[in-house]
């Protein structure tokens, strides 16, 4: 007579993916794949936490923890009159997402070429939120159409940039050259009580081969011929910058971010930090993870360069120091990328179930994650019974 299988535990999944930029929000991909693990098991304790490494979406991630959020009158980077989202979490950090008031998607505020677009908005968000009586900023930085050093920002908080004539500069990156002196006397002085993060995944200097402009130039709309000349720009704003603060950071890792805005950021003396890992520490994933069988994370999609600090890597860091094996799901997997994926994710999947067009795949994101949520944790049951 074959004795009875003893029950399974109930199973506790942790679901923490980045957004499907162009598509979803990563709290909408978390619930679509959240709704598939119930319908295969419908007694699991299904833990959601979407996730984003400091670009688009880090605002949304962060919220999710909980925390007012709200818009703020601030310029896009055309230096239009324009409304953003920002967040206040529980502990009173502020959150100011870049890709939400300079962002790259921004038809208007890319309506203009990237030599002219600055960064006023991110300082008008800040001194809004200094208003607010926030001091700890969380700045994410990922997704900018902005190439000017950050010297919006600055221009925005206070620093007035200065010809030969001693006549205002507008902080364009069309401009910079002729900035000849900074008077910063009357920069906001509550910026000295205030602490800043710098949230992104990038290194990059300010200046030269490896800098802003030479990198991510391009992406934003810098053209070829046009590179060395905003290079140029941006180090001899830096040269005038420099002094006048009493501070070096041109060369420092990270101030190439959003194209020079983390420049800024660290002549303000922000701490730089990985986004993706910030945003794991305030939205707890480390608790989440405590005591989980099974992680899924994922992305719009996924190659070699996930593992160089994006959120679905960062999640499966965490999840390998508490003993929990991940698995990738994204919208996309590069195939030639396989042999690398499979180093940081215990199996690497697309949500595709054949041949379809990027729109197409875009509009059925919700069904393809559910159903393959579904599948996967039907797999994964199957295994844990035997």
């Amino acid at each position: 007579m074959t004795s009875a299988r003893p029950s399974l535990p109930k199973p506790i999944i942790v679901i923490a993916p980045d957004s499907f930029k162009g598509s979803l929000s990563a709290e909408e991909v978390a619930a679509a794949i959240g709704a598939g693990i119930s319908a295969a098991i419908p007694d699991a304790q299904v833990r959601l936490c979407p996730i984003a490494d400091g670009g688009e979406g880090t605002l949304d991630a962060l919220m999710h923890a909980g925390g007012e959020r709200f818009t703020v009158n601030c310029r896009n980077a055309a230096g239009q009159d324009a409304n953003a989202p920002v967040g206040i979490l529980k502990d009173g950090s502020a959150v100011v997402e870049s890709a939400a008031i300079v962002g790259l998607t921004d038809p208007a505020g890319t309506g203009v070429a990237v030599q002219l677009r600055t960064t006023l908005g991110v300082g008008d968000a800040i001194k809004s939120l200094l208003d607010r009586g926030a001091r700890r900023f969380l700045v994410a930085l990922g997704g900018s159409s902005t190439n000017d050093g950050g010297a919006g920002l600055l221009v925005a908080l206070g620093a007035v940039l200065r010809d030969g004539a001693g006549e205002a500069i507008p902080p364009q990156p069309a401009q910079l050259h002729r900035v000849v002196s900074i008077d910063v006397s009357a920069l906001d002085p509550r910026i000295k009580e205030a602490h800043f993060v710098a949230m992104s995944d990038v290194d990059n200097p300010l200046c030269g081969e490896e800098g802003a402009t030479a990198v991510f130039g391009p992406q934003k709309g810098v053209a070829a011929d046009q590179v060395a000349v905003i290079d140029s720009a941006l180090r001899h704003f830096a040269s005038v910058l420099e002094p006048a603060l009493g501070r070096r950071a041109s060369d420092q890792p990270g101030a190439g971010a959003a194209g020079g805005l983390g420049y800024a950021l660290l002549m303000l003396g922000a701490q730089f930090r990985s986004g993706a890992e910030t945003v794991a520490d305030h939205i707890g994933l480390d608790d989440a993870l405590a005591g989980a069988d099974w992680l899924i994370t994922g992305e719009g999609r996924s190659d070699a360069q996930t593992l160089h600090g994006k959120a679905p890597f960062i999640a499966s860091q965490r999840a390998r120091r508490a003993g929990v094996p991940t698995t990738l799901l994204s919208g996309g997997i590069d195939r030639t990328s396989l042999e690398k994926l499979q180093t940081g994710f215990s199996g690497c999947f697309s949500i595709s179930f054949g041949p379809m067009s990027l729109q197409d795949a875009i509009a059925q994101a919700p069904g393809l994650l559910r159903d393959s949520g579904e599948q996967l944790a039907r797999l994964w049951q199957a295994g844990r019974s035997c």
